[in-house]
């Protein structure tokens, strides 16, 4: 699966129940009001948010620019991730054109913290971000039926299938692992999706302008992506600032959360938004106000800890037959795109064909569980069998083909057969399967503080998405797009 690398767009600036600010591109008339939300019991909440340890502080005096050298490999987008900067930025820096090539060793200037810094308003939760253990009996469709809004009638084909409204969201949610709680208030923040009956233009409703991503699944998208970008990044990736679309770089206050940083990243992506309107964005008045209107509090549904001190990986299993060998293509990469924690790794199984070709090869359970999603080349199983992926431990397995894909409701042991790798689902240039681990709905990075162990093959990043290795006892294997004894895997 390959990761996005396109830059967001502005997002629009509809506050929901408030005084909104008219949207240009999508020409809402007064008469296309939001209809008043019959409010069903929502959850209360007295508390404040529990203060967070603060982060690395913001020194305003700090050097306009760092120096990088460019390892092998690299590329202007990934050093701009890595950094927290952007393309544009980096060529800015280095007075370097579209067509310059980077050269192993080369010096880049990268630019350093902005003296701008955001608010320190806490929006939501982590637990709010994430498809976890707050969202188990959130019901996407019955929750847009109250209000029989545009997002109802709304109908899309994705990947072959025809979906509504309420079915994309939760596709997205689920591939992106996404509340999808957070993805309706920002569908009504900025769109007015949920209650308006009718909108006088459905393209871009997020506000991504790009060619061809002009439908609702691409906008939401796109929205989750950066929604996990700002929460992976600042969690585990040590990015400390965002970059907004007039091209000032904001950092994030020290004492917000994870969540609070991916949601302030994802409204201030956009080719013209500004400081002060991101300002009103990402206070109490932006999209708090939108969610709480809709959900109540969002630290009503606070689960803290996401992720248990001394939590570890169950044992798994690597997921084909112990008589065969399959080959190691892909080291630690997005979950679901390139704005999620580092989750996966990538296998094909033995043969000469290249490229997406039928495989009657079978993808095995890496331990028990129970399926719960089997759609779209995604087959995830809920290892703690209560039948919710969001709690405790879930496996993706990716790219799984329809034909006899294993069925949603059925009990796996360890071993039992999931389906055939394939080129399903998302994007795939040749057939594989991919293979991630979620804990209470949070991607958990396969090179991380609990790394990938397959049978006793354990994961190890090399700092670049989709390279690393494999390492068992004194034995290395490393990820290549080949079929060779250097990441050869053989089954245990």
């Amino acid at each position: 699966m390959m990761p996005l690398t396109d830059l967001p767009p502005t997002p629009l600036v509809t506050p929901f129940g408030g005084t909104a600010v008219t949207n240009p591109n999508t020409n809402l008339s007064a008469n296309l009001a939001s209809t008043p939300i019959p409010q069903p019991t929502l959850p209360t909440y007295a508390g404040v948010p529990t203060p967070d340890p603060p982060h690395t502080a913001v020194n305003g005096e700090a050097q306009p620019f760092i120096t990088h050298y460019v390892n092998s490999g690299e590329t202007l987008g990934y050093i701009a991730q890595l950094y927290g900067s952007s393309i544009a930025e980096l060529q800015e820096a280095n007075q370097m054109g579209d067509s310059d090539l980077l050269a192993i060793g080369q010096e880049l200037l990268v630019p350093s913290q902005s003296a701008l810094v955001g608010p320190d308003f806490k929006i939501i939760p982590d637990s709010e971000l994430v498809y976890g253990p707050a969202a188990a009996d959130f019901d996407v469709h019955e929750f847009a039926s109250r209000y029989q809004g545009y997002l109802l009638a709304y109908q899309e084909e994705v990947e072959g299938q025809l979906l509504d409204g309420p079915e994309v969201v939760s596709l997205v949610a689920h591939r992106y692992s996404v509340n999808p709680r957070l993805l309706l208030a920002l569908l009504e923040y900025r769109a007015g999706w949920v209650t308006r009956p009718a909108v006088a233009d459905a393209s871009f409703a997020l506000g991504y302008f790009k060619p061809n991503r002009a439908e609702l699944y691409w906008q939401l998208a796109w929205a989750a992506d950066n929604l996990n970008w700002g929460y992976y990044g600042r969690a585990e990736g040590g990015i400390t600032s965002t970059l907004l679309g007039d091209g000032s770089r904001v950092a994030f206050a020290p004492t917000i959360n994870d969540g609070t940083a991916g949601v302030q990243a994802m409204l201030g992506a956009g080719d013209n938004m500004t400081y002060d309107a991101w300002l009103q964005d990402v206070g109490a008045n932006g999209l708090f106000a939108t969610y709480s209107r809709m959900f109540g509090n969002p630290f009503a549904y606070t689960v803290d800890p996401l992720i248990p001190q001394g939590l570890q990986q169950p044992s798994l299993r690597l997921p084909w037959d112990s008589a065969e060998t399959w080959y190691f293509t892909g080291g630690p990469h997005g979950g679901w795109d390139s704005g999620s924690a580092w989750a996966a790794l990538d296998f094909v199984p033995a043969g000469d064909q290249l490229g997406c070709v039928l495989s009657d090869d079978w993808v095995t359970a890496v331990a028990d569980g129970i399926v719960t999603r089997s759609d779209f080349g995604a087959v995830v199983v809920d290892m703690d069998g209560d039948g919710y992926a969001g709690t405790g431990w879930a496996i993706l397995y990716m790219h799984i083909e329809t034909r006899d894909r294993i069925a949603v409701g059925t009990l796996v042991q360890t071993g039992d057969r999931i389906g055939h790798p394939s080129c399903e689902g998302g994007f795939s240039n040749g057939t594989h399967v991919h293979v991630a681990r979620l804990y209470n709905g949070r991607w958990i990075s396969a090179d991380g503080t609990i790394p990938f162990d397959l049978g006793g093959w354990v994961s190890q990043g090399l700092g670049r998405e989709y390279d690393g290795q494999l390492v068992r006892g004194g034995v290395i294997k490393e990820a290549c797009e080949c079929r060779e004894e250097i990441n050869a895997i053989p089954g245990n």
